[in-house]
């Protein structure tokens, strides 16, 4: 159980809940199949899979819950097939032109038609809750996907005080003086081999780099032409690499070799133990992480943050 991306969002008040409410809460919106004629449908499962039965797995007080989103798949070129075909017949045969208005109707009769036969496409989607570090944590890609499960769990919940944390300078801004070393890079940082350059003029460019010395005079030459710095390959601790945008998003996360070690020490062949175990390892060591870099990126702005009594 390791995240490959993480999208933070920090809880705005206190907000606490227990396992047992969570899993109650949920169960009101657990995953259904679509229908003959839906095109899409989301809900909860066990993030166990078949190995569980509960919407929530717990642990540290970390509550990690799956959500599953179907999607019927139809294909554009045949849809846009029969509907030519039948717009052509009507056309031939009533000798009068189709208009836009009735070549939609045929559209949504064709895709009604199909949907019963379409394919369908599953994606699953963690997250956790982290209550006592103020947190929901997304392995999502985008942040439309992080925010598609935090409007779901919001609505499972009745509420959900959150929003993406915001530091006090612009990522971009720290990005770029860590490169060009105008600000100090943080000794728990370590620099990888890649970047994303855009230039901030309205029609500028972006500069995309994997390979290269960081620090380096091809680098370089393009932070003095003005290019600000908003994709950043990084290494935390010396045991978690990841690539870091001016969203704050954490993508390709790569856990090292000291937590791997930790699972080899976990004795036991039980699939729901060794999910377990790693999903333990995995919060522990996001729980350092993220406050780390927040603090790195030049602290973060709490001003919006109600802090418990």
């Amino acid at each position: 159980m390791w995240f490959r991306n993480a999208r933070v969002f920090r809880f705005t008040k206190p907000f606490e809940i227990t396992a047992e409410v969570l899993e109650e809460k949920l169960q009101e919106d657990t995953f259904k199949p679509c229908g003959p004629q839906e095109t899409a449908r989301h809900g909860w499962v066990p993030p166990l899979g078949k190995h569980g039965e509960q919407l929530v797995h717990s642990a540290n007080g970390y509550h990690l819950i799956t959500l599953r989103k179907e999607e019927k798949l139809l294909p554009g070129a045949v849809v846009k097939e029969l509907v030519t075909e039948r717009v052509e017949a009507i056309e031939i045969e009533q000798a009068r032109k189709v208009r836009k208005k009735e070549k939609d109707e045929i559209k949504e009769q064709v895709l009604l038609e199909m949907l019963p036969q379409a394919f369908s496409k599953n994606r699953r989607s963690y997250a956790y809750l982290a209550p006592q570090d103020g947190v929901l944590v997304v392995d999502a890609g985008s942040a439309k996907q992080a925010e598609d499960l935090a409007s779901t769990l919001r609505k499972s919940l009745g509420s959900l005080p959150v929003r993406p944390p915001v530091v006090e300078q612009a990522p971009t801004f720290t990005f770029t003086g860590w490169l060009n070393e105008t600000i100090d890079l943080p000794s728990t940082l370590t620099l990888g081999d890649e970047c994303e350059l855009k230039d901030t003029s309205e029609d500028g460019g972006v500069v995309r780099c994997k390979g290269l010395d960081l620090q380096g005079d091809e680098i370089r030459n393009h932070l003095n032409a003005g290019m600000q710095v908003t994709k950043l390959s990084v290494t935390w601790d010396d045991n978690v690499s990841f690539v870091l945008d001016e969203e704050l998003g954490i993508r390709r996360l790569k856990f090292g070799e000291t937590l791997q070690e930790k699972m080899d020490d976990v004795d036991t062949d039980d699939a729901a133990a060794r999910f377990d175990a790693a999903f333990s390892l995995m919060t522990l060591e996001l729980a350092q992480l993220i406050p780390g870099l927040l603090e790195a990126l030049g602290g973060e702005d709490r001003s919006a943050i109600v802090d418990a009594a």
